[in-house]
């Protein structure tokens, strides 16, 4: 094979890793425009609509530790094709749903075949262009700037089909990308051998529960009250669950997720950066998608339309503009702006008024936004995933993974338990909405401007070329 053909492999190799990033965050947005028809057609409460949302993210964030550490194991190639498999089932389960239970049993199954698939791409990723850190720069460019896309897509193709053709096929979108990315995988991908070790079931259970327990006190809590018998009954349960995982964690011999691994340079301070992110960034968009239905009276279709401009910058900004800044600037300025810069633009959204329109109200403070999402991101991620070693490459993308999916899901519960405190809960009372999703934005851009402060006080500042020649 001459090396042009082996460098043009890669990069189709590539398209399928971006494809499977794109996919797994899509998941988490697509079905927000369909939970109206699914709540009525399924029979749905208010009170547990949201976990159309959560048994995805919980599942996900909670098997992803799991995911990483199989893609150690068994090679991150059979891991990335399984994940395919399950994804795919649980989507045809979803779709055919006709029942509560049935349906947050399909969206948990999504959510661990995404689990398996989101560590298992990173580490592709890493044996693909690692040896070249300009490729890797690159490449990690592509496939940051597909989260974002994936999100937004999923909200605009939620729309389309919604609107003009049927809620199920939120889920059936996924079944023909799998056979795809089950034909591609085979023809384009590196193998690599199993590797001998134990997996720790004990901790993939306590980290899981504890995560869904953790997400169901904050969800629940705006209804029962915050100082409710069952919020901190549900917080109490949380915490000893996650003790209990980092006991299981400190005492085995092969862990689950090996502790001390934190102790890399800048390793736990990336993953916060990672964690403030989405903790800030999943609550805007999910919210702002309300503002435009909800206030401003926009169908499926516009809100989705409305939402391309941000996630063309972000492209853009994640592909042109971070891969030349980190060579600059280095990771951690970039970092810090780009979270100060996402603050900014929620603080200007939070300004949204109930008579307000798209170009005033939402058009700059969203690019402002998606300029420090653009600048963040990929500096974060970068760090992340190289800060601990080769053979633990599943580990790490695994960790970093769950601390955007960690993020993401504590973030909106939390921004979502602040907009019904201030009004979000009056359907089809203008004003009042308005001020809760106002407050959320709010509330969002603190998370992000606290997770700027300390990621300024924690990350060291290695130099791009530390980064890319660590990873």
């Amino acid at each position: 094979m001459t090396t042009q053909s082996v460098s043009t492999r890669k990069w189709w190799a590539l398209a399928v890793i971006a494809a499977a990033q794109f996919m797994v965050i899509m998941d988490t947005s697509i079905i927000g425009i369909a939970l109206p028809k699914m709540q009525a057609d399924l029979g749905f409460t208010p009170g547990n609509l949201t976990w159309v949302f959560n048994a995805y993210v919980v599942a996900f964030g909670g098997l992803l530790l799991l995911g990483g550490r199989l893609s150690d194991l068994l090679g991150a190639r059979r891991v990335f094709s399984a994940g395919w498999v399950v994804l795919a089932v649980g989507s045809v389960l979803a779709g055919a749903a006709g029942s509560v239970g049935v349906e947050l049993a399909g969206r948990a199954i999504q959510g661990a075949g995404a689990a398996l698939i989101a560590p298992s791409a990173l580490t592709l990723l890493m044996v693909l262009f690692g040896g070249s850190p300009r490729e890797l720069t690159k490449a990690l460019a592509v496939y940051g700037a597909a989260a974002p896309a994936g999100g937004t897509a999923g909200v605009f193709l939620g729309g389309v089909i919604t609107e003009y053709i049927s809620w199920p096929w939120v889920f059936y979108i996924n079944i023909p990308i799998a056979i795809l990315a089950l034909i591609a995988v085979p023809l384009l991908m590196p193998a690599a051998p199993a590797r001998k070790g134990s997996i720790d079931l004990a901790g993939s259970v306590t980290v899981t529960a504890g995560l869904a327990a953790a997400v169901y006190a904050i969800v629940q809590a705006p209804e029962v009250g915050w100082a409710s018998g069952q919020t901190l009954g549900a917080l109490a349960l949380a915490a000893a669950l996650l003790a209990g995982f980092v006991a299981i964690q400190s005492r085995r011999g092969e862990p689950l997720m090996r502790l001390s691994i934190f102790r890399a340079p800048n390793l736990a301070a990336a993953n916060f950066a990672q964690f403030a992110l989405a903790a800030a960034w999943v609550p805007m968009w999910f919210f702002l998608n309300l503002y435009l239905q909800q206030v401003l009276g926009y169908s499926a279709f516009p809100s989705g339309a409305a939402l391309l401009p941000m996630t063309t910058l972000i492209m853009l900004g994640m592909v042109v503009l971070a891969p030349r800044a980190m060579q600059r600037f280095g990771a951690k300025p970039m970092i810090v702006t780009g979270l100060i810069v996402l603050g900014l633009g929620l603080g200007l959204m939070s300004l949204v008024r109930a008579t307000g329109n798209f170009w005033v109200d939402v058009l700059p403070a969203s690019l402002v936004a998606a300029g420090g999402m653009s600048l963040a991101f990929i500096p974060s991620l970068g760090t992340a995933i190289s800060a601990a070693g080769p053979e633990e490459g599943g580990l790490a993308s695994g960790i970093v993974n769950v601390s955007y999916q960690v993020g993401s899901a504590l973030g909106l519960a939390a921004m979502t338990a602040v907009a019904a405190a201030f009004g979000a809960g009056k359907l089809g009372d203008a004003t009042a909405l308005t001020e809760g999703y106002s407050a959320a934005f709010l509330g969002a851009g603190v998370l992000a401007l606290t997770g700027a402060g300390i990621a300024a006080a924690t990350l060291r500042t290695p130099t791009a070329d530390k980064i890319e020649a660590a990873a």
